[in-house]
């Protein structure tokens, strides 16, 4: 048995009105393959380049081990120069990833490679963030803690990318207090006898190669696997919802803080009891 996932619309290329009316106002995800075409970046933008540009910068570098009470808030788990990390990806499989990599705070002459699409959506351009992984390495399924609307531009190799609107969460194994489903789940394999709820699950797939582009609408709940090495640059877009965009202000300023507030009162017990009612919670609607 497959999770239930239909493929993401794709389309070569898409006028501002179109994807209004068909994507953003509506809510779904679509993948634009030739929106990024005209950039300098499409034609430049690859590991030689990157290591030329920001190869002596030390980087800081995450894997898939599961959280723990000692954990802050996206602590990296390693950190080398960029150069490193990309001999490190073009050598062998790694699950070391990088992600909110800030393009204009690290490598300001970036920024000359491209620029930002007049599709619909106010784009906030202090904050493009690169993103690079290894050979299947993925991040866990969650959902941005400020629930953007988000544009994201895939550089070299290919990705796998399953989605799931945020109302799916039901079913997901959503922990408490977090922005993740429960870390055991395999979303490219899952165990369905482990996690039968995810059968209810009704979410959406694609793969993304050099120079498309998919959109995320806000909120939603996404999945990345590299099945090559590869990087990707992500813009976003203040949630329009005003659910959301309420969301959004209490992940950043309540819930988080919550959240770190208890991992130092209860240690790991605070993450062991979060994780057992995810299961608790998801299993009680079957």
């Amino acid at each position: 048995m497959e999770l239930n996932l239909q493929h993401i619309d794709r389309v070569k290329t898409i006028s501002k009105s179109d994807f209004v009316q068909n994507y953003l106002k509506p809510q779904i995800p679509v993948v634009i393959e030739n929106l990024a075409d005209d950039w300098p970046a499409n034609a430049k933008w690859n590991f030689d380049y990157i290591k030329e540009k920001v190869g002596d910068k030390i980087v800081p570098l995450y894997d898939d081990r599961p959280v723990t009470y000692k954990d802050g808030f996206n602590e990296p788990h390693a950190s080398m120069t960029m150069s490193q990390y990309i001999n490190l990806l073009q050598r062998e499989p790694t699950k070391y990833r990088i992600f909110l990599y800030n393009v204009l705070k690290e490598v300001p002459e970036l920024q000359e490679d491209f620029d930002f699409p007049d599709i619909g959506l106010k784009l906030l351009k202090s904050l493009p963030m690169l993103f690079f992984g290894g050979e299947d390495s993925h991040t866990f399924m969650h959902y941005d803690i400020d629930l953007a609307n988000i544009l994201h531009f895939h550089f070299q190799g290919k990705k796998e990318c399953i989605l799931y609107p945020n109302e799916e969460r039901k079913h997901l194994y959503k922990i408490p207090h977090s922005l993740i489903t429960h870390e055991s789940i395999d979303f490219s394999n899952p165990d369905f006898n482990q996690w039968p709820a995810l059968k209810n699950a009704k979410g959406y797939r694609t793969e993304l190669e050099h120079g498309n582009t998919l959109y995320m609408p806000e909120g939603y709940w996404h999945y990345m696997r590299y099945i090559t090495p590869g990087f990707s640059m992500s813009m976003r877009a203040i949630a329009m919802n005003p659910k959301n965009l309420s969301k959004a202000i209490y992940n950043i300023f309540i819930m988080r803080n919550i959240d770190n507030l208890m991992r130092r009162v209860k240690g790991q017990k605070w993450i062991d009891e979060k994780n057992e009612k995810a299961i608790k919670n998801t299993h009680s609607g079957l």
